[in-house]
């Protein structure tokens, strides 16, 4: 079985896990940062993800959302990495709210590989591999072709982080005289996967984290979309970042960069 099957494969049973969550008893703990919550299903999902994919791929190394660290550099660096984020949209999951997802992200000596993102909501499996192109559900996907004024904009607001909501409303503000309406998932990787499948033209966010975007965006590149940080320059991949997703028609605009928006 080729890799990415085996990640998919694992991201699907990862969801069934996720969707046992929903009918059941969660136990909720909070963490550093304004309503910054981790599930028993966060841990749950992560263990199963940790022993199935380190079973199939003994060599790799492994970054979650879970184990306590949000860098890496050095000897993580080499070879294969997973970045996992178990349930992104924690807060939706514990709510009941659509959508949450698992995000699956493979480096490779430290660059982009493998990604795959995974919603058991709607049972929507997007998946790619370095130059190879996007996929939903088997199926090749492409951002959209549209401007910015006809197009949809999806955002995130750091919550955790002081500040930086109050930036995001303010991007956000602007963005809403040049485009249709504006929409928050709560979901990093979902929002990153929906610029993909062109049903969004723009995302963008003020701070998050590798496991949040390591696989969305590489599927949003496969995709024909364009992923930064908020200056234009290429993610780090290997901590967080400002992140914004642009599908090929909002790329061919003058500012559509939040700062270039705000400065």
């Amino acid at each position: 079985m080729e890799l990415i099957s085996i990640i998919g494969d694992a991201a699907r049973k990862a969801g069934a896990i996720m969707l046992e969550g929903v009918k059941s008893r969660r136990e909720v703990f909070a963490k550093d940062g304004h309503a910054n919550f981790v599930t028993s299903y966060d841990k749950k999902v992560q263990d199963f993800l940790f022993q199935t994919l380190g079973s199939a791929i003994p060599e790799a190394h492994f970054l979650g959302e879970e184990n306590g660290k949000d860098t890496f550099s050095g000897e993580d660096t080499k070879g294969l990495t997973f970045v996992i984020d178990p349930i992104d949209g924690t807060s939706n999951f514990m709510k009941g709210l659509f959508p949450s997802v698992t995000s699956i992200g493979l480096l490779k000596d430290g660059a982009p590989y493998i990604g795959v993102v995974y919603c058991p909501y709607s049972d929507q499996l997007f998946s790619a591999e370095k130059g190879k192109g996007a996929f939903e559900n088997g199926k090749q996907i492409h951002t959209s072709k549209a401007p910015l004024k006809e197009s949809l904009v999806t955002m995130g607001t750091g919550p955790y982080y002081e500040g930086l909501p109050e930036k995001a409303f303010r991007q956000a503000a602007l963005y809403m005289d040049r485009c249709i309406d504006i929409r928050r998932s709560g979901s990093a990787a979902f929002d990153l996967c929906m610029v993909a499948a062109g049903h969004t033209g723009l995302y963008f966010e003020p701070l998050i984290q590798l496991w949040d975007y390591c696989a969305g965006a590489l599927i949003c590149t496969e995709a024909g979309g364009t992923v930064t940080g908020y200056d234009g320059r290429p993610l780090p991949f290997n901590g967080p970042s400002s992140v914004v997703a642009a599908s090929e028609g909002v790329t061919k605009e003058k500012g559509y960069l939040p700062e270039q928006a705000t400065d």
